[in-house]
């Protein structure tokens, strides 16, 4: 952990199931655990329910009267559409209309938000937009969050929270778990209804400690950060820098990827404008350099980040592969050649482990398309 400077409070129980804690986000993070099996809790989380701890996520409050202003500066949302209450998530570009951070906008009141974002610039953005503003800008990391996904992860909440069920998608909600305040949210990273739980430092262990005591008869584990990338390669979500021209640079190019590169353009108000970058944002469509597109291979052997080609060309590179246990296949996200992108091309994967793999691109997500399970209304 030579890099960390932050610190869960669940880093007891991480070491206790043998993680040694890398570094992510300057927080020590359970990536791995020595005990369990990340197949196991995949299928926990897709069929059941797995318990994260995902408090590497930095915790920013805006509060103000300018509060609304520095969100709309900042993001590429408008934070006027989003009611207490409400979240919406939202992209960071820099001044070259590039991609930086994506984050959750949470309203909390009529000049409160909180702004959630990974392990990008978000921080200095916000910091950025708000000075000279009547802004108040806070970095909390004694908020701990804790993240509850899969399909039996309302029926166990519903036993302790009021109302949980009938909270909409993308909605969140003050409440009372364990007899400690949290604030629920009805959010995730896995593309399955789920939430997440937003609790004190102080409070994080008792939380964690009961639902997985309570919750074991339901088949709640507690789950690794890199099984979130199993279920992010079928869902379509995107995790810098890890999919991203920061790892993957661009010849004589400095990083960033635009938004229609990395198909998140739909993340912009319509019409908005006076948001960092928005010019070049614009101006940018139709000049995209790659796509983000899914591949699906043939057989059971999965690729590491390899180079993609085709016609002896090389074309793209796969960020993030993984074979999944209930559907049986072997799926990745993949940046690749615009003419070549989310439309049934075969390519040739040559992976330094299996050697050559043969796949074609499909369009993302592989899991879940119509995304009626992390929105249902049951």
């Amino acid at each position: 952990m030579t890099n960390s400077w932050r610190f869960s409070a669940l880093m007891d129980r991480h070491r206790a199931l043998g993680s040694n804690l890398e570094d992510w986000s300057g927080m020590g993070t359970a990536w791995s655990y020595s005990k369990g099996d990340p197949n196991a809790e995949y299928m926990a989380i897709r069929t059941k329910a797995g318990l994260m701890d995902v408090s590497g996520l930095k915790k920013v409050h805006i509060t103000g009267h300018a509060a609304s202003h520095v969100i709309d500066r900042a993001t590429t949302r408008d934070p006027e559409k989003i009611a207490p209450g409400k979240s919406l998530y939202a992209c960071m570009l820099n001044d070259a209309g590039k991609f930086i951070d994506d984050c959750i906008i949470y309203r909390m009141g009529p000049n409160s938000y909180t702004v959630v974002h990974g392990s990008g610039q978000g921080h200095e953005q916000l910091t950025m937009a708000a000075t000279g503003r009547d802004v108040s800008i806070r970095f909390d990391d004694n908020l701990h969050d804790l993240s509850l996904q899969g399909p039996l992860a309302v029926d166990y909440l519903e036993k302790h929270i009021p109302g949980v069920r009938a909270l909409p998608y993308m909605g969140h909600m003050p409440a009372m778990l364990f007899g400690k305040p949290i604030t629920l949210s009805r959010t995730g990273y896995t593309g399955e209804r789920g939430y997440e739980i937003f609790c004190r430092g102080q409070d994080a262990g008792e939380i964690w400690d009961r639902i997985l005591e309570e919750g074991a008869s339901m088949g709640i584990i507690p789950c690794r950060f890199t099984t979130l990338d199993m279920l992010r390669a079928e869902s379509y979500l995107l995790f810098f820098p890890f999919d991203n021209s920061e790892m993957y640079p661009f010849e004589n190019e400095g990083p960033g990827d635009t938004l229609w590169e990395l198909g998140l353009d739909w993340t912009v108000t319509k019409g908005k404008t006076g948001f960092r970058g928005a010019e070049e944002h614009y101006r940018l469509q139709g000049k995209e350099r790659f796509k983000i597109s899914g591949l699906k291979f043939e057989g059971k052997k999965v690729p590491g980040n390899a180079p993609i080609y085709k016609d002896g060309k090389k074309i793209g590179v796969v960020t993030q592969p993984m074979y999944s246990p209930l559907n049986d296949w072997v799926v990745a996200i993949a940046r690749l050649d615009v003419d070549c992108a989310n439309n049934g091309t075969e390519v040739e994967v040559r992976c330094g482990t299996h050697g050559p793999l043969k796949a074609v691109s499909a369009p993302l997500p592989f899991y879940d398309v119509e995304k009626k399970r992390r929105t249902a209304k049951d």
